[in-house]
């Protein structure tokens, strides 16, 4: 019974199609994403022309998801959906308890991981206050190379990839989440959820996600309060046949306010995101930088504004680093810049333009997309991924 139902599955999906409507510059990592009929048959495979095909993942509301690794500037792509037995055992896109908290991997290979322990102490000398967790180290390149540092010692209340205030005003009063040895503000993770996929542990085929919140605690009142939430999704992809090796994920975060009140934002030359590297890239000379404009001298990139920032610098495989890309429509794109002069860090700084508030009822929406690779930083490349955020997969669904 089980081999007549899959076989009347892939029957009812001959001759339904998909295609990748062209577009006038080159795209890497595009991810098409198109709904099916309520009553169509779930397709777990997408077929090229050529016979090759790539893996199909569709979720309980029929929101099917294609991971394409390449195609060029004016170049469409035609699929045909089917329904394929898949080999059991198979590693693709799996989220699960980690050494330090959930470890999403791809292939196998560990990618990132969301840090949930705060109580777990790097270093004896790591001050209380300044514990905390909601935040993702270490992040992997392809080769394996660690490419993000936590807990530094010339500034410890760095940490990985995370996204805290440094400069706020609520109820009136200055506060900071991102120092948080201030004691005027700290970050709690107030929880987090087991992804994409229906059972824990299970791998997707093309994506899996982790959705999270944290609370930023502001400590200078009467008593501790918090101002603001700030909801995390999180999603990695297994991208086939990509021009070289990378680790592509999302980070969507919606920030709301917590209380009737709003929090204000002066204008100020840090905070908002952070990406920091690995201890051993300290120093004037020890990290590489280069934005998508073509700036690779940190002071001469410090406030300048762009469509992506890399941060890398030497790993076991030579050179690995990271390429965040922001979304077009994110508030006061392009991305304005803050290069630490010597360390291996940046910020994405809107309040370096001018102050803005987070207001009730009005949530703060901001996307990025990283690329992770091995090896020279490719402009290339970067410009590549860039533009399947500019120019989104458009699919034309047929029969």
């Amino acid at each position: 019974m089980r081999l007549l139902a899959s076989l009347l599955l892939t029957l009812g999906l001959n001759g339904q199609t998909i295609t990748i409507v062209p577009a006038p510059v080159d795209r890497a990592a595009l991810i098409a994403e198109f709904t099916l009929a309520e009553d169509a048959p779930r397709p777990n495979r997408a077929t090229k022309a050529d016979g090759t095909s790539l893996p199909v993942q569709v979720d309980d509301d029929g929101k099917a998801c294609i991971a394409i690794g390449f195609l060029r500037a004016g170049e469409s792509l035609t699929l045909s959906l089917q329904l394929r037995a898949v080999a059991a055992g198979g590693e693709t896109v799996r989220l699960r308890p980690g050494a330090d908290g959930m470890a999403l991997s791809a292939g196998g290979t560990e990618v990132l991981n969301f840090r949930t322990d705060k109580a777990k102490k790097p270093r004896a000398d790591i001050k209380d206050e300044i514990l905390r967790a909601g935040y993702l180290h270490p992040v992997r390149s392809p080769s394996g190379a660690i490419v993000t540092g936590d807990y530094p010692a010339n500034h410890p209340h760095h940490h990985g990839i995370w996204t805290p205030y440094t400069k706020a005003t609520f109820q009136g009063r200055a506060t900071d989440f991102w120092n948080m040895h201030q004691k005027k503000g700290r970050v709690d993770l107030a929880h987090y959820g087991l992804g994409a996929n229906l059972n824990p542990g299970e791998a997707g085929p093309v994506y899996e996600k982790l959705d999270a919140m944290t609370g930023m605690v502001d400590l200078t009142g009467p008593k501790e309060s918090t101002a603001r939430w700030d909801f995390w999704s999180l999603r990695l992809y297994d991208i086939p046949d990509a021009p070289k090796p990378m680790h592509v994920f999302d980070l969507t975060t919606t920030q709301t306010c917590a209380t009737n009140d709003p929090l204000e934002l002066p204008a100020y030359h840090y905070g908002s995101f952070g990406l920091r590297g690995p201890e051993a890239w300290d120093g004037k000379d020890g990290a590489r930088f280069l934005t998508s404009e073509g700036i690779t001298d940190r002071k001469k990139g410090d406030g300048t504004r762009a469509r992506w920032c890399y941060l890398g610098g030497k790993t076991s495989a030579g050179i690995s680093g990271t390429a965040v890309l922001g979304f077009p429509d994110n508030f006061r794109f392009p991305m304005p810049l803050r290069l630490h002069p010597d360390m291996p860090y940046f910020s994405i700084v809107p309040q370096k333009l001018g102050p803005f508030s987070i207001e009730p009822g009005m949530p703060y929406v901001t996307r990025y997309r990283f690329v992770v690779t091995d090896g020279e930083p490719d402009a290339k490349l970067f410009d590549a991924c860039w533009n399947s955020l500019a120019h989104p997969a458009m699919v034309k669904v047929g029969k």
